[in-house]
C-alpha cells in the first residue's frame, strides 16, 4: 500500500483506521476491487522523538480502535466510494 491513497480514514485521538481498495483479478477476466481496513495507534517514542505507529492498544485506546474499525465497516456496507478527483474521506474525532 505504499504510495497508495486510503479510500476513507477515520481518527479518534492518537488511533486510525483506513480504508484500502485493492484490485484483484475476478473470475470471468476483469478486475474487482476489495476493500480491507487497517488500525493503528501513533505515539512520539520518547527515545528519539520521533512519530511512529503501533497496533497494540492500551485498555482505554481500545474502544477508540473499535469506533474506528466500526465507522470503516459502516462505510464499507454502504458501498461509498471515493470522489472522482481522488480525495479521501476523512473524519476526526477528539
Amino acid at each position: 500500500m505504499t504510495g497508495q491513497k486510503p479510500v476513507a480514514k477515520f481518527t479518534a485521538g492518537q488511533t486510525s483506521a483506513a480504508i484500502w481498495g485493492n484490485e484483484i483479478q475476478a473470475r470471468n477476466g476483469g478486475t474487482a476491487t476489495i476493500l480491507k481496513a487497517t488500525v493503528q495507534r501513533r505515539y512520539k517514542d520518547n527515545k528519539d522523538g520521533q512519530w511512529k505507529s503501533s497496533s497494540s492498544f492500551s485498555r482505554n485506546e481500545i474502544p477508540l480502535a473499535i469506533y474506528c474499525l466500526q465507522k470503516c465497516f459502516e462505510h464499507m456496507i454502504e458501498g461509498q466510494k471515493d470522489d472522482d478527483n481522488g480525495s479521501v474521506e476523512e473524519e476526526v474525532v477528539m
